[in-house]
């Protein structure tokens, strides 16, 4: 099945936006494909604040770098199935027997780093629920010190040019993360991350769902 979409191009639009044959204006890399089009239409953006979710994300991210994002989506089910649901208890509790057979099954991505990431980022996020307050007072489970991070304005791009590769949140929250033994949690993974669950908008400027 052919999963595209026909969007003709606008020359009136800054570059990054696409108007689509349904009338609706959307980045263009969400434009030309069925799978991307609904996760930008129904998901991308919308809160998510509860820690099973906020792990499930910040694991899909870690496997999508230096891939692309629908590659992942195209997946998702198989690494739900794979994974255990991205329950983080049962994920940290995962072996180098299961290491092996998330390794060799082909529903997945293989990569073995990234695999091993998301057991040691399944375990960081249940040794975090027992973090000293001292260290953050919002750090209590993986959602609530992700979303600590929230600026306090979002940018507004106008075009793809301007769309941020990183802020200054999420430099931090990389920084924090890794300090807290979390595995490819860059800068630019974390902004994807925030952007995915609501957290800050770095949606350009008059799309459908942004337009002022």
């Amino acid at each position: 099945m052919n999963a595209s979409v026909e969007c003709p191009v606008s020359v009136l639009l800054p570059d990054g936006l696409t108007l689509c044959e349904d009338g609706l204006v959307r980045p263009t890399w969400a434009s030309h494909d069925r799978l991307l089009r609904d996760y930008y239409d129904d998901e991308w953006g919308v809160p998510v604040h509860d820690e099973a979710g906020v792990f499930e994300r910040l694991a899909l991210e870690g496997f999508q770098a230096g891939l692309s994002w629908r590659t992942v989506l195209a997946k998702r089910e198989a690494f739900r199935e794979a994974f255990g649901g991205f329950s983080p208890d049962a994920v940290a509790a995962f072996t180098d027997e299961d290491i092996d057979r998330l390794a060799s099954n082909p529903a997945i991505i293989r990569n073995r780093r990234k695999i091993e990431a998301a057991i040691m980022n399944a375990r960081a996020t249940l040794a975090l629920r027992d973090v000293d307050e001292a260290h953050s007072p919002d750090a209590s489970h993986l959602g609530a010190l992700v979303w600590s991070y929230r600026p306090e304005a979002d940018p507004r791009p106008t075009c793809a040019d301007e769309v941020p590769a990183a802020l200054p949140e999420s430099r931090a929250l990389a920084a924090d993360l890794k300090a807290l033994g979390f595995r490819f949690v860059g800068p630019t993974t974390m902004l994807a991350l925030m952007a995915a669950i609501g957290i800050v908008n770095t949606d350009i400027v008059g799309t459908h769902r942004r337009p002022v």
